[in-house]
């Protein structure tokens, strides 16, 4: 084996398949866990006495607890290690779910659906940053693409699941719908034991000896640390790096990205059947419209994971964004018109912003180092969050006082906006090892320089 042969240039092995299934599960759980509830929420209402503000509250505790979830993922995983945490999901998934099944109150469900959402937002920071740190460089896009097609995966499940269980179950069926998740939460923890420590975490720790014992255990008896790609020295990188310095443009590009990309999409998708129906589509058009965008969204996503190694990470990005906003601004201009085209423009949003979604792991995991990607990934996580929320909450609303013709091309604007912040800050990392792709230009550097001072002079 050459001296210099890169563990990023490799063929995909065993382990990294894997490694796959053991992240992607992950997201299969993540989709499972937010899907579930609306399902049993029919039942769950009228069997707790549930009042509307419980109701909300409870739809929305997931996602406050991925918000949380993410932020402090991150920060853990980049603290005490990518293996550690890789079982602090499931265990939190099998418990919270389990004890779902015993829930007598409102409150109490929305605890343990918080701490669900908790266990989601540590997923998103471990499970990548552990698949990118092993990956070859031609399979990383892919591979962290296809979690997000695990995660509409994992809906599409729930909804099988959970109509099977509700029309079977008697009158437990809701409490059997909610403790199903404890399942898969034990099968993904029993499918990630064994997994070894990240060596790039441990290099940044300064434990190369095991660092090095694990790349000759996943990549042969030939390799070892000179065939992994050392990061730039760099000074020591930490996470106050994420909002000032070279690495502070990144996380708001990131940021920014990730959150247009969502609101749109918590609000076509968590509103489709409304939506519809404000579209003049009603009875079984209705229906047939929501499980068709579902399946387009998956399509979008399918059609991206292809070509993100072709064009490029930034040229997929922006492409997504501008013919998915277009397809919004359409939807708002023709309102009125006729069923088949506003379902033809609908599909066409479902399909286009494929690329933006499965970017949203892509980026963040590539673009920083090994000492803060975790964080970054956490942080933009629990962002995006904030706008998932902020969408779902203000769809219904603008809907009702605006209309759909108006709510429509806000819509567009948020997409558009995510264009233009795109145009402006999107690196291209597809042919970049995992270092380079991390490092800060030139330009980047001197602007983290030239802010390092202002702070030093201020303090």
């Amino acid at each position: 084996m050459s001296h210099s042969h890169s563990v990023e240039d490799v063929s995909l092995n065993r382990f990294h398949k894997l490694l796959t299934v053991r992240s992607g599960g992950g997201s299969f759980v993540d989709g499972y866990v937010l899907s579930i509830i609306g399902i049993a929420m029919v039942q769950v209402s009228p069997a707790l006495g549930l009042t509307a503000f419980w109701e909300g509250m409870i739809a929305a505790s997931a996602l406050i607890g991925i918000f949380f979830g993410g932020f402090f993922g991150g920060l853990l995983t980049d603290h005490f290690g990518r293996r550690l945490i890789y079982f602090v999901g499931p265990t939190l998934f099998i418990v919270c779910s389990l004890a779902q099944y015993w829930v007598t109150s409102g409150e109490v469900l929305f605890l343990l659906r918080f701490l669900n959402g908790v266990a989601v937002g540590i997923e998103y920071p471990v499970a990548t940053a552990f698949l990118v740190e092993f990956l070859p460089k031609k399979n990383r896009g892919p591979c962290l693409a296809t979690l997000t097609l695990l995660w509409f995966a994992g809906a599409a499940t729930a909804y099988i699941a959970g109509e099977a269980i509700l029309r079977t179950g008697g009158d437990n069926a809701w409490r059997l719908t909610l403790a199903s998740t404890a399942v898969i939460g034990a099968i993904l923890f029993l499918v990630r034991l064994g997994t070894p420590e990240s060596p790039r975490w441990l290099i940044s720790k300064g434990r190369h000896a095991e660092a090095d014992a694990i790349i000759k255990r996943v990549y042969g008896p030939d390799f070892g640390l000179s065939n992994l790609p050392a990061e730039a020295k760099t000074a020591s990188v930490s996470f106050s790096h994420l909002l000032h310095s070279g690495y502070g443009k990144r996380m708001a590009f990131v940021s920014i990205f990730w959150t247009c990309s969502v609101v749109p999409v918590f609000a076509v998708y968590a509103f489709a059947p409304k939506v519809l129906h404000a579209l003049n589509l009603t009875g079984d058009w209705a229906s047939y419209g929501s499980v068709a965008i579902t399946l387009l969204f998956v399509v979008g996503c399918l059609i991206a994971t292809r070509l993100v190694n072709v064009i490029g990470r930034r040229q997929l990005l922006l492409q997504s964004f501008l013919w998915s906003g277009l397809a919004l601004l359409m939807l708002g201009w023709w309102k009125d018109g006729p069923s088949l085209l506003i379902l033809f423009f609908f599909g066409a949003y479902a399909v286009f912003i494929g690329g933006a979604q499965v970017l949203q792991l892509v980026y963040p995991n590539e673009i920083f180092p090994t000492a803060i990607r975790a964080g970054a990934v956490g942080v933009g996580t629990s962002m995006s969050r904030i706008g998932a929320a902020v969408g779902t909450y203000l769809v219904p609303v603008s809907l009702d006082k605006l209309g759909t013709g108006d709510t429509m091309y806000i819509a567009a604007g948020i997409t558009f906006f995510g264009l233009l912040v795109s145009w402006w800050l999107a690196p291209e990392t597809n042919a970049l090892n995992l270092e380079q792709a991390a490092a800060l230009s030139n330009e980047e550097q001197g602007n983290a320089r030239s802010t390092s001072g202002i702070v030093a002079k201020r303090s």
